[in-house]
C-alpha cells in the first residue's frame, strides 16, 4: 500500500508588516509613517463621526472603530498601505440593521461578519474579487452614494422629520412632506461648510479640507447658537445638542472623553432601547446581514488593496488581508466599534502623504484616540449640517459620476444593462440584492457569449489533408469541436453528431480546441457514446490533453475495443479507423462464409 500524505497550508497573517521588516525599516521610514498617520488621523476623525451618525449610531462608535479596528487590521492584514475604519459603502447595509436590531444587534452582526471573513481568508478565497464584474461594482457604489446623500438631506436642511426608515422611497416621501420645515440657519451653516470644503483644496495647503470645513462650521454654529439660541434651545443643531452619553456612572452630552473600553455587544440596547437578549433566534436572524457585511467588506478591502498596489507598485496578500479584516471586526465590537473595512480615500491619502508601512495606519488610530480623550468637548460643537455637507462630498466622490456616465455612453449594451440594474436595485431595494442579481446577470450573459463561441463543424477531406490527417474513407466522419464544453453549450455542440450518414461506421471528433469540459458535458458525451454504440458506430476522440482524459476515465468513459479510443492527432486516428474497418470487413467476410 502506497503512503499518501496530505498537507494543508494555513494562510499567513500580518504579511504586510512582515514584508516591510524583510525589506528593511529605518528611522526615515518611521518618520514618513508618523507624518502620514497624522494626516490621515485628522481626516479620519470627522469622517468616522459622520459615518457613524449616517449609520444611525452616536458618533463615538465610529471613532472607536477607527481606533481599534484600524490598528488591528493594519498589524494583522496582508496589505501594506490599507487604512481601515468605518466607510460610506456600509451605510446602506448598517442603517437597516440598526433600525431592526439596535446598536447591540449591529455589533453582534459585525462580529459574525468578522468570523466569516476569517473563514474566507483561511479558505483562500481572496481572489474572488477578480470575479466581480466592474459594472456591478460601479452600479452598487453609485447607488450607495445616492442613498447616503438622500439620508443627509434632513440634517443639511434642518427638516423636522420622524425616524428615517429602511426603504429609499419611503424616506424620499418623508423628506418631501417635511420640506415646509426648512431651517434657514441650518441650510446656511451647511452651505457655508460645503463651500469651504470644496474651495479649500485649491489653496494646496497641507491641512485636510474636511477638518477645515468642520472647524469653520463649528465656529459659525457656536456664534449663531450663542447669539440666537436661548432658553435651552439651539438655533443650529450640533453633536452635543443631539447626542448624550453615559459611562461609569457619569453622563454628558456629545462625545464621551474616554478611551474605548470593553463592552459586551449583547448587553447594549436593541431597537426598543432595552438590552438585547442573546439567543439562537437572534443569531439566525443576523446571519443574512452578517453575510452581506462580510461580502461587501471583502470586496471593498481587496479592491482598496488592488488600487494601493497600483499606486505603489507593491503586491498584497488577499487571503491574509481577509483574515486581518476579520480579526478587526471580531475585536472592535467588543470595544464599541462598528463594522470596519479598508477605506479607499484614506488609503490613497496615506500613500500620497508618504506612508511606507502599516505603521502609518497604526499612528492614524493613535491620533483618533488622542482626539477622543483630549478634544471630545470641541468635537461636540460640530454642527449636524456640517457633517451632512461632508457626507455629500463623500457621496459625490463615491458615485464616480463621470465614470458612470462614460460607461453608459461607451460600454457594450450588456454591461450597461448590468450597471443600470445594480444601480436601480441598490437605490430602491438594497445592495445585497443588487450584487446578487448583478453577478447572476453578468454570469448569464457571459455563458451566452461563451455558448456562441463553441461550435461543431464537419471536416471535409481537403481540410483533413490540410490538418495532416490524410484522406479518410467514406465510412468515417470527422467533426471538429471548438470552444469549451460546459452546461450552457454541451447539448448544442454534441447534437449535430447524431445526424450522421447511414454509411458512416466511425466518427472521429477532433477536440484539440476544447480547453475544458464540465460534468454536464461529460453526461452528454456519455449519452452520445451509448447512442453510437447502439447504432454500432465507433468513436475516436482526438487531441484531448491527459488531464481531460483522466477526467473522462473517472466518469467511466474508457477505451473499448473497436468502439471507443483516444488518439493524439488525426493521423493516428486515421490509422485506427482503417484498422477497425479492416477488422469489420474481415468479420463480415467470416459471417458470409458461415
Amino acid at each position: 500500500m502506497s503512503d499518501k500524505r496530505f498537507s494543508f497550508s494555513v494562510p499567513s497573517i500580518a504579511t504586510g508588516m512582515r514584508d516591510v521588516w524583510r525589506e528593511g525599516y529605518g528611522l526615515s521610514d518611521l518618520r514618513m509613517d508618523v507624518m502620514a498617520g497624522l494626516t490621515i488621523g485628522t481626516v479620519a476623525v470627522p469622517l468616522s463621526m459622520a459615518l457613524a451618525i449616517a449609520t444611525g449610531v452616536p458618533p463615538q462608535y465610529g471613532l472607536y472603530t477607527a481606533i481599534v479596528a484600524g490598528a488591528i487590521i493594519a498589524l494583522t492584514g496582508g496589505a501594506r498601505f490599507n487604512v481601515s475604519g468605518p466607510t460610506a459603502a456600509f451605510v446602506v447595509i448598517l442603517f437597516p440593521i440598526v433600525q431592526q436590531y439596535g446598536l447591540g444587534g449591529l455589533l453582534i452582526a459585525s462580529m459574525m461578519a468578522g468570523v466569516i471573513l476569517v473563514v474566507l481568508g483561511l479558505s483562500r478565497m481572496g481572489r474572488l474579487i477578480e470575479f466581480v464584474p466592474y459594472p456591478v461594482v460601479l452600479g452598487f457604489t453609485a447607488g450607495i452614494a445616492v442613498v447616503i446623500a438622500t439620508l443627509q438631506v434632513p440634517d443639511f436642511l434642518g427638516l423636522q422629520v420622524g425616524q428615517m426608515g429602511e426603504h429609499f422611497i419611503d424616506n424620499v416621501g418623508q423628506i418631501f412632506l417635511a420640506l415646509s420645515t426648512i431651517a434657514p440657519l441650518e441650510v446656511t451653516i451647511g452651505a457655508f461648510t460645503l463651500a469651504v470644503m470644496l474651495l479649500w483644496p485649491r489653496l494646496k495647503l497641507p491641512i485636510p479640507a474636511p477638518m477645515i470645513g468642520l472647524v469653520v462650521g463649528a465656529i459659525a454654529a457656536y456664534g449663531v447658537n450663542r447669539w440666537l439660541g436661548g432658553g435651552g434651545e439651539v438655533a443650529v443643531e450640533t453633536i452635543s445638542s443631539r447626542f448624550t452619553w453615559e459611562a461609569g456612572g457619569e453622563t454628558g452630552r456629545g462625545i464621551p472623553p474616554i478611551a474605548p473600553s470593553f463592552m459586551a455587544p449583547w448587553t447594549l440596547p436593541g431597537p426598543d432601547g432595552e438590552p438585547l437578549v442573546l439567543s439562537f433566534a437572534l443569531i439566525r436572524e443576523l446571519i443574512g446581514p452578517a453575510f452581506a457585511i462580510a461580502m461587501l467588506g471583502a470586496i471593498e478591502s481587496l479592491l482598496c488593496a488592488v488600487i494601493a498596489d497600483g499606486l505603489t507598485k507593491t503586491k498584497h496578500d488577499p487571503n491574509a488581508e481577509l483574515i486581518g479584516q476579520g480579526l478587526g471586526n471580531i475585536v472592535a465590537p467588543l470595544f464599541g466599534g462598528i463594522t470596519a473595512t479598508a477605506a479607499i480615500a484614506r488609503t490613497a491619502t496615506s500613500i500620497r502623504s508618504g506612508a511606507r508601512s502599516p505603521i502609518a495606519a497604526v499612528v492614524h488610530s493613535g491620533v483618533v484616540l488622542l482626539t477622543v480623550v483630549a478634544l471630545a468637548g470641541l468635537l461636540g460643537l460640530v454642527p449636524m449640517a456640517s457633517l451632512a455637507a461632508l457626507l455629500f462630498i463623500i457621496a459625490w466622490n463615491m458615485s464616480e459620476a463621470r465614470r458612470f456616465v462614460f460607461t453608459l455612453r461607451t460600454a457594450p449594451l450588456n454591461d450597461v444593462a448590468i450597471l443600470v440594474t445594480c444601480f436601480g436595485l441598490t437605490v430602491i431595494f438594497d445592495m445585497v440584492l443588487a450584487v446578487a442579481v448583478g453577478i447572476g446577470l453578468a454570469a448569464a450573459l457571459f455563458i451566452r457569449r461563451m455558448a456562441l463561441l463553441t461550435h461543431t463543424d464537419r471536416i471535409d477531406n481537403k481540410e483533413k489533408a490540410d490538418r495532416g490527417g490524410g484522406r479518410f474513407s467514406d465510412d468515417v466522419a470527422v467533426y471538429d469541436i471548438n470552444g469549451p464544453l460546459f452546461f450552457g453549450v454541451a447539448e448544442k455542440a454534441l447534437t449535430s453528431l447524431r445526424t450522421i450518414d447511414s454509411r458512416v461506421r466511425t466518427i472521429v471528433i477532433d477536440m484539440s480546441d476544447v480547453p475544458s469540459i464540465d460534468g454536464t458535458a461529460i453526461v452528454a458525451l456519455q449519452a452520445l457514446i451509448e447512442e453510437m454504440q447502439h447504432e454500432e458506430v465507433s468513436l475516436i476522440l482526438v487531441g484531448l490533453p491527459s488531464r481531460m482524459i483522466v477526467k473522462l476515465r473517472r466518469a467511466g468513459i474508457r477505451k473499448t475495443a473497436e468502439k471507443l479510443t483516444y488518439c493524439s492527432n488525426l493521423l493516428h486516428a486515421k490509422a485506427v479507423a482503417e484498422r477497425w474497418q479492416q477488422k469489420r470487413l474481415a468479420s463480415d467476410g467470416q459471417v458470409e462464409k458461415t
